[in-house]
């Protein structure tokens, strides 16, 4: 029995192909290291913020960049209002931040012109969400908290709120 190469139409047909995938920037830090550790009685309240941004590596190629900035930022829980600190004031005590821009390079070969947002902000992060959830979870972990794990997140949803917004402000202009 032989194999045949594939033709290389075949080989073409792919539209969408992830070059590489890496860590462009990352920080963790615990502002109030080494008391929160001692102080920390309950799991923090921690706030998420997502982003994704794309951008053409060279005019005229087909090659992007696609990166999804995550910054998670906790929080210690509200203390009561008899207490001392930052928490006395309203404000819960920062346990900590971390920040993570995971990036990819793409290319996106006879994708129409019409349908390269979608894909650019759509399906690459779609593709490099799952890894950088598992940094962030390690990352957490390493620095003495729970891991925070990311739910999925609905990239599609994430796309048409941006592109609403934008709308909104072409309108508002």
């Amino acid at each position: 029995m032989s194999e045949t190469a594939p033709t290389p139409q075949a080989a073409q047909a792919v539209p969408l192909v992830v070059n590489i995938q890496y860590v462009k920037d990352m920080s963790f830090e615990v502002p109030n290291a080494p008391r929160i550790y001692t102080t920390l009685r309950a799991q923090p309240q921690v706030q998420i913020s997502l982003d994704v941004q794309a951008r053409r590596i060279e005019d005229g190629q087909s090659r992007f960049e696609v990166m999804l900035i995550i910054r998670a930022e906790a929080h210690e829980q509200p203390a009561p209002a008899n207490g001392g600190g930052e928490a006395a004031h309203g404000i819960p005590p920062t346990v900590f931040v971390a920040e993570l821009t995971y990036a990819g390079v793409f290319t996106l070969t006879g994708v129409p012109e019409n349908a390269m947002e979608p894909v650019l902000l759509v399906e690459c992060p779609r593709l490099l969400f799952p890894y950088a959830r598992n940094i962030l979870a390690d990352v957490t972990r390493d620095g003495g908290f729970p891991p925070v794990l990311l739910q999925p997140v609905d990239f599609v949803a994430l796309w048409q709120s941006r592109r609403a917004q934008s709308a909104g402000t072409v309108a508002n202009a």
